[in-house]
């Protein structure tokens, strides 16, 4: 089934590309590892999931690009067209003169409804070229005006123009010391809307990207695109092909609709994150070796430690005792701030994967109680490695892993909120103090649902 990517604002389409490049990259990679049926087979999958043939020898990737202001499509659209691995469609794009000022309110109240009819022609025009439409992927940032405003508007469009499609969000969360001065407002106003349109909400937190680049990428001087190749790296890991089911002869056909069914078990639940190990420059893998058991005991760590990179893991976090009262997450009762998951994912590709001992990724006391644990862990797997890595795993998780990120963030906003700071900036595009109210309650909810597993 194919996915189509709807990239919104400077954010979404800069990473939208970067994905569209790790996935070309990673499908023209040769791979001595797999027979030649199979490496056909996983191109195949890619390429119906992502890229159409519309001409011949460059594919052209399922997306549609969507920005108030031109120049950053502009150079999405000129920089792959350029590589000559792939291309998007000159006609499925939409732009305008003007950005929405980081404002939520203007993308949504605004450009949102003004232009409606054009951008969903695009999408419905994309989805007819499929033989089979899987969902959308939708890329967007929290922190300005268009990604976040226009990209909870289209959201909603997505979902009463496709009610049976599945919609996944991608959402970039703001730096903590901040890029706009209104970043929570238009955090709190794009979470609260998307909970109620989206099937769920992947998340990459900038920080801990940008910690990565620095401390495991080791780059000086870290640019946007350093970032938004890492997220790449990560999503690419997760989205390319691989058997869904143990010891499987083909390669997932549904992977909205597999990803949706292992990670949210309930609508008050769809916060997911995303860890992949391991992640090193490219000059340093041919003196690296890994082995898949130190591979999984470090990922295991990462998840129930709450670490976002496999250097500086707590190690001393352990799970508690089964059957014993796990305190709130605000409470110094809970044993060493243990990261308690609804549902975990582990996704595998290299050598010898289907040999790995992924047992302790089922051990009972690391989900919630009111869910199986046969039903909270999946396993994902595939011979075929992952861009130049020979072993990597990924690992989605459905866990109290932003409850602190999310609890500041609402607390930031209230704060401005409480003190009605920048609220008429909002009020003059038809969002009134009700609107907020609403989104503080709906995120509280979140909140205390996340806190009580």
């Amino acid at each position: 089934m194919s996915i189509v990517t709807v990239q919104l604002g400077q954010c979404g389409n800069q990473i939208g590309h970067e994905v569209f490049n790790a996935i070309c990259s990673d499908v023209r990679g040769t791979h001595g590892l797999c027979s030649k049926k199979e490496n056909e087979s996983y191109h195949d999958a890619c390429k119906e999931r992502f890229f159409s043939e519309e001409e011949p020898e460059v594919p052209v990737a399922r997306a549609v690009l969507v920005d108030m202001e031109p120049k950053v499509i502009s150079q999405t659209l000129s920089i792959a067209a350029r590589s000559g691995c792939w291309k998007y469609d000159d006609r499925s794009h939409f732009c305008q003169k003007q950005g929405s000022g980081n404002n939520w309110a203007n993308g949504y109240s605004v450009h949102g409804p003004r232009h409606k009819e054009v951008i969903m022609n695009l999408v419905q025009k994309e989805a007819e070229k499929c033989d089979r439409l899987g969902g959308f992927f939708t890329i967007m940032s929290m922190a300005g005006g268009t990604g976040s405003g226009l990209g909870a508007f289209v959201t909603q469009c997505l979902r009463d123009a496709f009610p049976t499609s599945f919609i996944l969000n991608h959402v970039i969360w703001p730096y903590g010391t901040g890029e706009v001065i209104v970043q929570n407002y238009n955090s709190v106003l794009t979470l609260s809307h998307l909970y109620q349109s989206s099937d769920a909400l992947l998340v990459h937190e900038n920080d801990v990207i940008h910690k990565i680049c620095a401390q495991l990428m080791n780059i000086k001087q870290i640019s946007f695109r350093d970032v938004n190749q890492v997220i790449a790296h990560q999503l690419g890991s997760v989205f390319q092909p691989t058997y869904t089911a143990e010891g499987g002869l083909h390669y997932s056909r549904n992977p909205l609709g597999d990803l949706m069914e292992a990670l949210v078990p309930h609508p008050e639940f769809k916060m997911l994150g995303l860890r992949n190990i391991p992640q090193m420059p490219e000059n340093s893998l041919a003196y690296s070796t890994f082995s898949w058991p130190g591979l999984v005991k470090h990922l295991r760590q990462m998840l129930i430690a709450n670490a976002k990179m496999e250097e500086g893991i707590d190690w001393q976090v352990r799970p508690p005792p089964l059957g014993s009262f796990i305190a709130s997450s605000h409470s110094t009762n809970k044993p060493l701030h243990f990261n308690t998951s609804i549902a975990n994912l582990v996704i595998l590709r290299g050598k010898d994967v289907h040999s790995v001992d992924l047992g302790s990724f089922r051990d009972p006391s690391l989900y919630t109680s009111w869910l199986n644990p046969q039903d909270a862990f999946n396993a994902w797997k595939t011979p075929r490695a992952f861009n130049k890595y020979e072993k990597s795993a990924s690992l989605v998780s459905n866990s109290q892993f932003l409850l602190k990120p999310l609890d500041n963030v609402v607390g930031k906003a209230w704060n401005m909120f409480a003190s009605k700071a920048y609220i008429h900036q909002y009020t003059k595009f038809g969002i009134e103090e009700e609107d907020f109210l609403d989104s503080f309650t709906a995120l509280e909810q979140v909140i205390s649902s996340y806190t009580t597993l």
